[in-house]
């Protein structure tokens, strides 16, 4: 099947037309630097996706061109081809209100529903909301890609009301829409991207933040949350190439390392220790926080003693053989390089550490 979309090398065709062809499907390209007449693409595609349009004119008059007549050019280079091509076009929530931008898409919407009525074809008018995802053009028509561009790259953000909701759509759940209309039947109603998230401009603006200050905490946000996790995904599209990268702080002693690497409100700590050779960590016991020890490099031995006994139990590890080590609560523990290089241990501990209430208490295995 070929699939026709037009306004290919925007934001949402773009990742549509990548998605597409990793399906397997043929793509046919419209868009303004198209060398292509329209005629010959429609006569060539079986599914036309219309995402061509005009959203920040010069003058009014350009809105109903781009976004109007353009459909009704397309709408009429598919009657001609007299093959009842379905027809998906992508609208916008503006057409509920009485404004250029709103009229010109509502225009085109009825045009699209006249072209079913006449032909029998199926259609797909979809009335998008405020969509955000990699590569949309930032300081544009999205306050997600002006809000993560500017932050990530040190620009101040300003919110004159924070308390305005927006509502919110992800562009994967747009194109994953948009490809199902292909099997699917069309329809006479209008459509609408599920799911959607219903956000105050202040609260996008302090989780953007809270993305760049990570670097400096360490801590993860609440990826559980479908729109907080999608966010993220969006802000690091926005990371200017020469910044993907940050240091960490290292603590540093003749003993070797221990640096903190990520730290979330629900799911613990991580951390990453070296340890130089023959040189022993620990000896403390907790009463309620618990470990996970996974050496990646090199080779030693995790010891334990619980609290009121003698017996001295010993796990031999390696990073030749990858294998992880519980810390139970209420034994006190170490770790010895018993190697001749660094080894390298990851921790995971199940709460971030608070020096406030610590929960470590030295004693010797």
């Amino acid at each position: 099947m070929k699939i026709l979309v037009t306004g290919a090398n925007g934001f949402i065709g773009k990742n549509l037309c990548l998605t597409l062809l990793n399906l397997n499907y043929d793509i046919i390209k419209y868009d303004l630097d198209t060398k292509k007449e329209l005629s010959e693409c429609v006569n060539e595609c079986d599914f036309v996706m219309h995402l061509a349009g005009i959203n920040r004119p010069l003058t009014p008059e350009e809105f109903y061109d781009g976004n109007t007549n353009l459909t009704l050019k397309l709408i009429e280079e598919m009657k001609k081809s007299n093959k009842n091509i379905p027809l998906l076009i992508s609208s916008s929530i503006q057409a509920e209100f009485d404004n250029d931008y709103g009229k010109s898409k509502k225009m085109a919407e009825e045009l699209v529903f006249d072209y079913q009525k006449s032909t029998g074809s199926k259609v797909f008018v979809f009335r998008l909301a405020n969509a955000f995802g990699k590569w949309c053009k930032p300081n544009y028509n999205s306050v997600v890609a002006t809000f993560c561009n500017n932050v990530a790259n040190g620009i101040d953000i300003s919110v004159n009301d924070p308390g305005v909701m927006i509502k919110f759509v992800y562009i994967d759940d747009i194109v994953s829409s948009f490809i199902k209309c292909i099997e699917n039947d069309g329809s006479e109603e209008l459509q609408y991207i599920t799911p959607t998230y219903n956000r105050s401009i202040g609260e996008l603006a302090d989780l953007v933040k809270s993305f760049k200050q990570s670097r400096q905490n360490l801590k993860i946000n609440n990826m559980n949350d479908e729109f907080e996790c999608k966010l993220y995904s969006t802000y690091l599209s926005y990371i200017p190439e020469n910044d993907f990268s940050y240091p960490l702080k290292m603590n540093v002693d003749n003993r070797g390392s221990f640096t903190e690497f990520l730290r979330s409100e629900n799911q613990g700590q991580v951390s990453v220790n070296i340890t130089h050779p023959h040189i022993n960590k620990g000896n403390h016991w907790h009463h309620t926080k618990n470990e996970k020890f996974l050496v990646v490099a090199g080779e030693g031995v995790v010891r334990f003693r619980k609290i009121g006994t003698e017996t001295i139990i010993e796990y031999f590890v390696s990073g030749d053989k990858l294998e992880v080590v519980d810390i139970p609560c209420g034994y006190t523990h170490n770790i010895e390089n018993i190697g001749e290089c660094d080894m390298v241990t990851i921790m995971w501990a199940n709460e971030s550490f608070d020096p406030n209430r610590p929960d470590t208490y030295y004693e010797e295995v």
